[in-house]
């Protein structure tokens, strides 16, 4: 059994990861109905939560059966991140999540996210001043450092323990790579090793089969795995993982209907908690993910991306079901 704070969680969990316009509630409830132990929100800015943005306040919503969940914030101002623990604290999730992580411009050139990498002391006051202002354990995802000149993950990781963190969330790139290249592991399980390191520590990055999750598991020897972009369009990558884990085996693949049945489900919920303009809006990012592969599609997907009512939306996806080219798969 993993532990962060008071909060029990199984042996090595799969956890979701934050990831901007694509962890919303809607998301969130498919993949923890397909295995998700942990999940975190899109990130929130600190400073728009305590302007009122509309949007920062949107991202606040968490339904009980999303837990355990934590709600994650960024900013490079300490009272701005003290002021925003409070307000999230009380929404009452289950963990407060810091992001160190996040390598857009936008976001780096205010000194938030993976902008802090540069100035680890200032990250460490930003973190106390979190911890301060909330009852709830804080936890961290950041990166192996800005870029290739500077890792500084270990300093990072035992200087957040020092101060209070109760699990660190490593992605295996520096700022500098972005997403590009593959993540470097070793740096995780070098401080997963370090016999100072007594929290939680999960692996982040390039995840995307069962085949490399027990890979990782068993060559780095980490506590737990955060899945983000494989989980797109692609919910039963947590029960696959674990499936294999515990029979060697893989899970059939799913059907047509499967993802027919869980992209109404992702449609129903968007409209549900966003309003039918806006939630369909914001679905036509995910047809593509969810049929991914599947040839003949393309007509299929012009309709989705298209049509601005649920009903026809509906109507649209039951009828792949009834297409004889895409019956073949």
């Amino acid at each position: 059994m993993i532990k962060i704070g008071n909060i029990e969680l199984p042996d090595f969990p799969l956890l979701l990861a934050p990831m901007e316009d694509v962890s919303d509630p809607p998301f969130r409830y498919v993949c923890k109905q397909y295995g998700a132990d942990l999940m975190y929100t899109e990130f929130i800015s600190s400073e728009g939560l305590i302007r009122d943005a509309i949007k920062s306040r949107k991202k606040l919503d968490i339904f009980d059966y999303e837990r355990p969940i934590g709600i994650q914030i960024f900013g490079g101002d300490e009272e701005a991140m003290a002021m925003s623990a409070k307000i999230v604290d009380a929404t009452q999730p289950d963990i407060v999540d810091i992001n160190f992580g996040c390598p857009v411009k936008k976001v780096v050139c205010k000194g938030a996210g993976a902008g802090v990498l540069k100035d680890v002391d200032l990250m460490v006051r930003l973190t106390k001043a979190v911890i301060k202002s909330t009852s709830l354990p804080v936890t961290v995802k950041t990166r192996l450092g800005w870029d290739e000149s500077m890792i500084n993950i270990m300093e990072v990781a035992e200087r957040l323990q020092d101060i209070g963190v109760q699990a660190l969330a490593i992605h295996g790139r520096t700022r500098a790579q972005m997403y590009k290249g593959s993540a470097n592991w070793k740096y995780i399980a070098d401080v997963k090793n370090n016999p100072r390191i007594k929290i939680p520590i999960f692996g982040n990055g390039d995840i995307d089969s069962p085949e490399k999750a027990l890979e990782y598991k068993n060559k780095y020897g980490i506590d737990g795995i955060m899945i983000g972009r494989a989980a797109i369009g692609y919910p039963w990558i947590f029960n696959e993982i674990k499936h294999y884990f515990k029979t060697g085996e893989h899970l059939p693949k799913p059907i047509l209907q499967n993802r027919v049945d869980v992209a109404k489900t992702h449609v129903l919920k968007s409209v549900e908690w966003k309003g039918e303009k806006l939630g369909l809006l914001e679905m036509r990012n995910h047809y593509a993910n969810y049929f991914k592969g599947i040839p003949n599609f393309k007509e299929t997907r012009t309709k989705l991306v298209t049509l601005s009512s649920t009903s026809e939306i509906i109507e649209v996806l039951d009828s792949v079901l009834h297409m004889p080219e895409l019956l073949a798969v």
